[in-house]
């Protein structure tokens, strides 16, 4: 058995709005709208993972999701940009990323983030 991909689910009952806000934010198209499910994706190809957390890190909260980008700081200015609910700074961390985090419309923490090594 092999795992080929593994989706994020977010609960919400104003899918639109949602969507506005990660296709504005990480630049995601419409792979899929069926009204009660829309599906945003990238052409990329990536390693599936499932990170077990007791903590976020640094002292910060479990994030919801961790979402890397090729690049956090330009993704930082365009949430910023966009008035979007920073929640931790753009920090660099000892493990060797550089993040921050933000809050989508339903309320879900994203760990956005580079690596830096």
């Amino acid at each position: 058995m092999a795992v080929r991909r593994i989706v994020a689910n977010i609960k919400t009952d104003k899918p639109s709005k949602v969507q506005t806000f990660y296709k504005e934010l990480f630049d995601l198209t419409v792979l899929m709208d069926f009204e009660w499910i829309i599906t945003l994706g990238t052409d990329e190809h990536c390693s599936p993972q499932i990170s077990l957390m007791n903590e976020g890190g640094s002292g910060a909260p479990v994030p919801d999701l961790s979402i890397e980008v090729d690049d956090v700081n330009a993704t930082f200015a365009r949430a910023k940009e966009l008035g979007f609910d920073i929640v931790y700074d753009l920090t660099d961390e000892p493990w060797g990323v550089r993040r921050f985090f933000v809050t989508d419309p339903t309320g879900k923490s994203l760990n956005i983030l580079s690596h830096t090594t």
